[in-house]
């Protein structure tokens, strides 16, 4: 019995030319259920990308925990570090431990000037971060006492070439004189420019040695804060239990959630308000689903009739109806799911595209951060999203076929 349930379950799904409009509400039924499938696909995948690349650039850029001290200088650092690696739950959880000397200051060049944050930080330690990488002139294991490595964004704003001269005005590193505090102003060279496609980083990030830096903002032989690499961003809890139960008075820690609350926060509310937003379009189609089958009931009211006389039972009813419905979901998800997958993995050349076409940037990394369109394709959440598409069509055909499962055969054939 189950084949002929399935047959003319399929047979339905073939509308004939006088049913027409039936076939014309399920195909939109499928549309709405693949274009649905397929956006939050391509929207949790960007929303991923998103998430994912800006906390690993900033990761990148700064440590997992953050050590200060609320005087606003370390002194002793290195022997600090020496302590601080010598404790054994640290040191199973730490990939690497960066003494760093950070200040705003002015930079200036060609007539044209910018804010900048400079960090001070020993070219070795630089190279294990993301700028190490993606730096351009000269290597950065060769940058020396007296050179400056900037963003190029940055140096871009600056008209600034490699070789050139920059001068860097920082209030911080100042003399006190009768009239107030004089800036300190030191000109550096600039031997190498970085992008790590972050604008955040690239227009405003100068990096040069610790001891430059220490000398320049008038913090001697300190920092301003330690930055500890872990090797599960996620599992901080009991690094910075340990660092709290060694540290003196003082010391103020910071884990990169804390650091970046107001970041983190607004992205996740973000992702799961377009989530739900969303789903929304599926539910719609699943309503569709609904009301296609109810007119289908309707439409076969007088096939039911004949089924249920010559023997088929309510049960069996039922069955063809939640395969017609259950069959368009299937469909419209699985066209939905391969269309997603390929909007998500070709998101960036679709931007360029249409970018192109309309002579707008889609994209402008001032707003956004980021330089490309970045996307994370979780297989888990891509079947999940499947799922509950198929499970929602099923649920939506629940109704119209207990409709079709309760017709009397007597009523629909006294006319007939």
């Amino acid at each position: 019995m189950a084949a002929f349930e399935k047959f003319i379950a399929f047979r339905y799904l073939r509308s004939k030319k006088r049913d027409g409009f039936l076939s014309l509400i399920s195909a939109i039924s499928l549309l709405g259920i693949c274009l649905g499938v397929a956006t939050l696909i391509i929207v949790m995948s960007v929303m991923g990308g998103f998430h994912k690349t800006l906390l690993n650039r900033i990761i990148g850029m700064n440590g997992h925990i953050v050590v200060y001290h609320r005087d606003g200088a370390i002194k002793d650092f290195d022997f600090l570090i020496e302590r601080i690696k010598e404790n054994p739950i640290i040191k199973a959880n730490m990939v690497g431990i960066i003494p760093i000397a950070e200040g705003q200051v002015m930079i200036s060049a060609n007539g044209n000037s910018r804010g900048a944050m400079l960090r001070g930080i020993r070219m070795s330690d630089l190279l294990k971060t993301e700028v190490g990488g993606k730096a351009y002139g000269t290597d950065l294991a060769n940058v020396r006492d007296g050179q400056l490595v900037v963003g190029q964004v940055l140096a871009r704003n600056l008209r600034l070439q490699h070789g050139q001269q920059a001068t860097l005005m920082s209030m911080s590193g100042g003399h006190q004189t009768a009239f107030g505090i004089m800036p300190r102003v030191q000109s550096y060279q600039t031997v190498a420019t970085f992008k790590i496609g972050m604008f955040e980083y690239d227009s405003a990030f100068a990096f040069m040695p610790l001891e430059t830096a220490q000398v320049f903002l008038n913090i001697p032989d300190a920092v301003t804060h330690v930055d500890l690499f872990l090797k599960n961003p996620e599992a901080t809890f009991a690094t910075r239990r340990a660092l709290n139960d060694m540290l003196p008075d003082g010391f103020v820690i910071r884990d990169w959630r804390e650091l970046n609350q107001g970041f983190v926060g607004a992205l996740e509310v973000e992702k799961n308000v377009m989530f739900l937003i969303l789903m929304l379009i599926i539910i719609v189609a699943a309503f569709n689903i609904v009301s296609s089958l109810v007119m289908m009931v309707k439409d076969k009211g007088r096939d039911i009739a004949i089924l249920r006389t010559i023997g088929m039972s309510r049960k069996s009813v039922m069955k063809i109806f939640v395969i017609n419905g259950t069959m368009t979901g299937f469909v419209g998800a699985t066209f939905g799911t391969i269309l997603g997958v390929l909007g998500a993995i070709y998101i960036e050349p679709i931007r360029r595209f249409v970018q192109l076409i309309t002579g707008r940037d889609l994209f402008p990394a001032e707003i956004y951060f980021l330089s490309e369109l970045p996307t994370d394709l979780d297989p888990l959440t891509v079947a999940a999203i499947f799922g509950f598409a198929v499970a929602l069509s099923f649920l939506a055909t629940l109704y119209p076929a207990r409709r079709a499962a309760k017709l009397e055969p007597a009523e629909v054939l006294k006319y007939d």
